[in-house]
This record gives structure tokens, C-alpha cells and sequence, in this order.
């Protein structure tokens, strides 16, 4: 059989950890959990301070927008996973049943 992935958000660490040990148990190939941001890195010897000046031009940065796009979801942690094609529909129920977002 083949290999599926997936991508999950969940609003915590340890809502996803919990996830992953289960993803685990059920022998997914890879799992990680990663923190996600819609502005990437901080600071960059490439850009130098740009990044600073095109991050205070977002309007969700003045907090009197939401942001458009859907605004903030509080999910910023990513758990991505592959799985044996026999067992994807239960990991994906598994995801839901943890309060995960696919």
C-alpha cells in the first residue's frame, strides 16, 4: 500500500504531542510538530531590518483589524504526519477527535 500525509493545527503543544503519540501507536511512518507564523523569521541578515517595516504595514499589526484572510484562528501548531494508506482514515479521525483542525 502507499503513504498519505497530513496536515493538522492544533491551538497547543501538547494537544498536538498528545496526537502524535497516538499517530505513533497506530505505526505512522513520521510525525513532527512544528510552530507556525504567517511572518516567518524574525529577522534576517538577507533583509536586515526590512522585515521589521513590512510587518508594521500589516494591518493586523495596529490590533484594529482582524487581519482579513480569515483573521486569527489560534492555531499556530502544525503537526504533519505519513501515514500507511490503511490506516489514514483513522488517524484523520483520531485528529478530529483531539480537537485538531485538517
Amino acid at each position: 500500500m502507499g503513504e498519505k500525509n497530513i496536515l493538522a493545527y492544533f491551538k497547543s503543544p501538547e494537544e498536538a504531542g498528545e496526537a502524535a503519540a497516538k499517530l505513533r501507536a497506530l505505526r505512522a511512518a513520521d510525525v513532527s510538530i512544528d510552530r507556525i507564523s504567517r511572518y516567518g523569521e524574525e529577522y534576517s541578515v538577507e533583509f536586515g531590518d526590512s522585515l521589521g517595516v513590512l510587518s508594521a504595514a500589516d494591518p493586523a499589526s495596529s490590533g484594529m483589524s482582524h487581519g482579513g484572510q480569515g483573521g486569527p484562528t489560534g492555531r499556530d501548531i502544525l503537526l504533519t504526519a505519513v501515514v500507511d494508506e490503511g490506516i489514514h482514515h483513522q488517524a484523520l479521525r483520531l485528529i478530529e477527535d483531539l480537537d485538531g483542525l485538517l
